[in-house]
């Protein structure tokens, strides 16, 4: 019996949660497409198979990182939605978004934004899924928007959805700023521009 567990070994451990990070890394750094699924098994420490038998295949496997970036994520959007004042929302959020987009410990960024800007038609559902996930998020600050403007704490002539999509462009915006290297001090810059010339 000995000889035996000697010949065999012990199995493996899989830590199925730490595979998924690494994954998502990859997938935010370089896209879905962008994404080699070389890149993803090396990075996930597992061989195709155990990939498509864990996982399912790579687009299940992105949408899969796309759910647990977006829990992580999204805390901050909720923190930032409970927030006293329009403006305290819009702050929370978009500094919120410069710090994560700039972490030292993950690509900067964001997997919303830079997963798949432009893909093939194979990558559509992807794509879409991206796309819902932003759409998802400018309504609800739409709706927290016009809450303010109803409470008096924004103007009465002020366009909730209008705000909701310019602070959305904004956010986006140094999303692909902060990919391309822009630094957390000028991505900080932007966000007391877009402060200065808040509606009040």
């Amino acid at each position: 019996m000995k000889d035996l567990a000697k010949k065999t070994g012990r199995p493996r451990t899989f830590d199925e949660d730490a595979a998924l990070e690494r994954a998502m890394d990859v997938f935010w750094e370089k896209g879905y497409e962008g994404a080699s699924l070389p890149e993803l098994t090396e990075a996930m420490g597992m061989n195709r198979p155990s990939l498509y038998s864990v996982f399912g295949n790579k687009e299940a496997l992105f949408l899969k990182a796309l759910e647990r970036y977006t829990a992580n994520r999204g805390q901050l959007f909720e923190r930032a939605l409970e927030q006293p004042s329009a403006r305290a929302v819009v702050e929370t959020y978009l500094m919120g978004n410069a710090d994560g987009q700039t972490e030292s410990d993950h690509p900067h960024g964001c997997l919303v934004i830079n997963g798949a800007l432009a893909c093939s038609d194979d990558a559509k559902p992807v794509r879409d899924a991206l796309i819902e996930r932003r759409s998802v998020t400018e309504a609800k600050l739409r709706e927290r928007l016009r809450k303010a403007r109803d409470d008096g704490d924004l103007p009465a002539d002020c366009c909730a959805a209008q705000l909701a999509r310019y602070v959305m462009t904004v956010s986006n915006g140094m999303a692909v700023q902060a990919a391309a290297g822009a630094t957390r001090a000028q991505l900080h810059e932007v966000v007391q521009l877009v402060l200065r010339g808040f509606p009040t």
